[in-house]
């Protein structure tokens, strides 16, 4: 018997084979692409956080850290509308460290625990933490992914006040 075809049984392996090579090149690709678009708005969302970033220094740069306002929100445009930023900021809550000095026998004043308590509260007094805030809603989906970066200004113009207690000595 001359045979000329290919089985039923052949062609049916082949088209199972084929199928399997589609759909596993398929996940390559939409896992490639997932990837590809996760990084973008990741690139995106650094550059947006380091372009507000940059704008606050600008705008209080040598300024008193008292013109810092607490809050302010807004968005990026119409450029970026899945974007909005928010700051805030808020005074250094520096630790009063003057309970860790040991104390002395034979009654030392309380010198160094009151300049340290009163260097304490200069440095909470003239440093103020700001954060920076990008928010992004990704498009189709109802969640919010925030990433946020924080930095100090620094008043240096602020007095320091130093009272030196009065020893009993």
């Amino acid at each position: 018997m001359n045979r000329k075809g290919f089985t039923l049984i052949e062609v049916m392996m082949a088209i199972v084979i084929m199928a399997t090579t589609l759909v596993l090149l398929a996940n390559s690709w939409s896992g490639a692409f997932n990837r590809l678009r996760k990084t973008q708005n990741n690139f995106e969302v650094a550059a947006l956080l380091e372009r507000k970033m940059a704008e606050l220094e600008l705008q209080y740069r040598g300024k008193s850290t008292d013109e810092i306002p607490e809050l302010l929100e807004d968005g990026f445009g119409d450029d970026y509308p899945q974007y909005r930023w928010k700051m805030e900021s808020s005074k250094l809550e520096f630790p009063d460290m003057s309970s860790l000095i040991p104390e002395t026998p034979g009654g030392q004043t309380e010198l160094l625990p009151a300049i340290i308590r009163q260097m304490s509260e200069a440095i909470s007094n003239s440093v103020k933490e700001v954060r920076v805030t990008v928010l992004f809603n990704p498009p189709g989906t109802q969640k919010t992914l925030t990433y946020s970066a924080t930095t100090y200004f620094v008043d240096y113009d602020k007095d320091v006040p130093l009272a030196i207690p009065s020893g009993g000595q």
